[in-house]
C-alpha cells in the first residue's frame, strides 16, 4: 500500500500538521490503527507532562525497601513492600530459585 502524505489538525492546539507518509509507514508496522491527533509539538509536551506528574510508565528510580533474605539471612533491598505474609528473597536466592524451575 502506497502512502501518502496527509495534513491533520492538531486536537489541542488547533495547528495543522503533515503526517508523513513514513510515519504513516511507521504506525502500520506497528499496528497502531488511528492516525495522531495532536501534532509532534503537543504531543511532547503532553509526554512531558505525563512524566512529570506521575501518569507516564516511566517515573524515575524505584523506592527499595530493605529486606533480610528469608533463605540466607543476608541483608538486600528490593523494589516492592514487602507484606510479612510471605518470605522474600535477596536477589541471589530469587535468581537461584527462578532457574530451578
Amino acid at each position: 500500500m502506497a502512502f501518502q502524505d496527509q495534513t491533520l489538525t492538531c486536537r489541542d492546539c488547533g495547528k495543522e500538521f503533515v503526517w508523513t507518509a513514513s510515519e504513516q509507514e511507521f504506525y502500520q508496522k506497528k499496528g497502531f490503527e488511528n492516525a495522531p491527533v495532536r501534532c509532534p509539538e503537543c504531543r511532547a509536551a503532553k509526554k512531558q507532562r505525563m512524566n512529570g506528574d506521575g501518569g507516564g510508565r516511566f517515573q524515575g528510580p524505584r523506592q527499595q525497601y530493605e529486606i533480610t533474605c528469608s533463605n540466607c539471612g543476608k541483608k538486600d533491598t528490593v523494589p516492592f513492600q514487602p507484606r510479612g505474609d510471605r518470605p522474600v528473597l535477596c536477589r541471589d536466592c530469587f535468581q537461584k530459585q527462578r532457574q530451578q524451575g
